[in-house]
């Protein structure tokens, strides 16, 4: 590798590190929600708003960091989102109430969204065209390493809390473990920061701001002059070029020409989403509860999730261009579907009952007490037993307790709701995860491609928020087995539309595409 290549990997490397920032600021809460409910007595649709909230206003910040960066500078706005993150990561950390809670975590969506756009957006702007692809995929696969690392981080952090070392008892771990879990971002987040220093300014925004010879300068760090030269000219040219296009506004994609591409971009964009793919990522300690393995297994298993997600990102980039976008779309929905169903028949086998042995063995004697009545006690669902508790205990103890309990009473094969999510994980990592973006970029014709991405991008967060809203609402109000049912049907419902209406864009070039579906 020569010295240039060496340089420009570097440069990439540091500015994909915003990805990892948002993958471990969004996933994160995976193993605080249930701490955080307790702490601050949230209701389910409480606990919802705090998870969703972060996506909301990450969709908001995808619309204006664009224009920021325009104005700014790339760097100077990734920059902030440095900033943004530590904020977000201390504030949260630290915060006394709800209402705090709620305003640090939603201030580090604004870091999400705009490093979601902005970096690969810098990468792609430094790197030759030989080595764009793999360079701006160093982010996407920083955001699943980020992912990746959240859940790890949040195992290590739960098992010191039960370490007898001085340091962990004078530093709190055990009694403040969510807080600690949402403070270590910090770090990375002040790594990025001083990171970002060492990188320079954006070449194409320097020619917009009219600083040639900078943006050549900047340019023969990642190329030879000759090349720099070229790569100005071409810059200029384009952007002389587009000073007398007409802007594209958002009601050209309604038009009955776009109709057909529109309705996959828009479908491809829900099915994402609404197959429940960050009601796992941010709830899968959550979700292993529900099977009776306690606290500390579920943190254990919430890792395979995030190494899962991981391992089949990693085989989708070395597949997409080798099998093509649809066979993957295909298999990976239809293993969506048949896990989905698997996961909602193992919680419909599953029964709960709390015997006297398994209540004698509760570690709370006062609770004990309490359950003691529900000896022999049989029930059908997750439901019944859940309100039953609610009855007995109250809301509030009876969700301090819940997962201990429900260890107690439940009886069912755990290991199918371990196979059903990790295989879950693996179908969407490999298909709807990388797939969607990449269809994205090659059905939408170039001339609305811009708006086109930012419109379904938006549509695709706002689903992504009311999933995760309402799934704490959902394990609770019609259970899991309904829950995840729900998830399956959708995605075979969207097996049908990618095998009769998503055409295959492998080896195709835009022109053939845009004949084909721009009617």
């Amino acid at each position: 590798m020569d010295k240039k290549t060496l340089f420009t990997t570097r440069i990439a490397l540091i500015v994909a590190l915003g990805g990892f920032l948002m993958g471990f600021d969004a996933s994160v809460i995976s193993g605080v929600n249930k701490f955080v409910q307790i702490d601050f007595n949230l209701t389910d649709l409480e606990l919802g708003f705090s998870v969703s909230s972060l996506t909301i206003i990450a969709a908001l910040a995808m619309m204006i960091s664009g224009p920021l960066s325009d104005r700014f500078g790339r760097r100077v706005i990734l920059k902030a989102c440095a900033i943004i993150f530590t904020i977000s990561a201390v504030g949260s950390a630290m915060a006394p109430n709800f209402t705090l809670f709620l305003i640090f975590r939603m201030l580090g969506g604004f870091g999400v969204g705009a490093s979601l756009i902005l970096a690969p957006m810098y990468i792609a702007e430094i790197a030759p065209p030989e080595q764009r692809g793999r360079l701006v995929s160093f982010n996407q696969l920083n955001i699943v390493l980020g992912i990746t690392v959240a859940f790890f981080s949040n195992y290590y952090i739960l098992s010191l809390g039960e370490s007898t070392s001085a340091w962990v008892q004078d530093l709190g771990i055990a009694e403040n473990n969510w807080r600690w879990m949402l403070g270590v971002e910090a770090a990375p987040a002040v790594l990025y920061f001083f990171g970002l220093l060492t990188v320079p300014r954006s070449p194409r925004w320097l020619i917009m701001k009219q600083k040639l010879d900078e943006a050549t300068t900047v340019l023969c760090k990642f190329c030879d002059k000759e090349q720099a030269v070229k790569d100005v000219r071409a810059v200029q040219t384009s952007l002389e070029a587009d000073k007398g296009k007409k802007k594209v506004v958002l009601a050209e994609l309604f038009k009955p020409a776009l109709r057909l591409v529109l309705t996959i971009g828009l479908v491809i964009a829900v099915l994402q989403q609404i197959t429940g793919i960050n009601s796992v990522f941010f709830y899968a300690p959550m979700i292993f509860e529900q099977s009776g393995i306690g606290t500390d297994a579920s943190f254990i298993q919430a890792i395979l999730v995030g190494v899962t997600n991981l391992v089949f990102t990693i085989l989708a980039m070395l597949l997409i261009d080798r099998l093509g976008r649809k066979p993957l779309l295909a298999f990976g929905v239809a293993g969506i579907g048949v896990f989905m169903v698997l996961l909602a028949y193992g919680f419909h086998s599953a029964s709960y009952e709390l015997t006297q042995e398994k209540i004698g063995a509760l570690g709370n004697a006062e609770l004990r007490q309490e359950v003691g009545v529900l000896a022999g006690k049989s029930f059908e669902n997750d439901v019944q037993y859940k309100n039953e508790l609610k009855a007995l205990l109250g809301a509030e103890k009876a969700k301090i307790y819940e997962s201990e309990l429900i260890t107690a009473a439940i009886n069912m094969n755990p290991m199918l709701i371990l196979v059903g999510i990790i295989g879950f994980v693996a179908c969407f990592a490999i298909s709807l995860g990388p797939v969607m973006w990449v269809l994205f970029s090659e059905l939408f014709p170039l001339k609305i491609k811009g708006v086109a991405i930012s419109f379904v991008g938006f549509v695709n967060s706002a689903v992504s928020a009311g999933v995760q809203f309402i799934f704490p609402w959902e394990l609770s109000t019609i259970g899991s087995t309904w829950t995840f049912l729900i998830y399956g049907l959708f995605a075979f419902a969207g097996l049908v539309f990618i095998i009769r209406v998503v055409p295959e864009t492998k080896g195709r070039s835009l022109e053939e595409l845009e004949a084909e579906l721009v009617r």
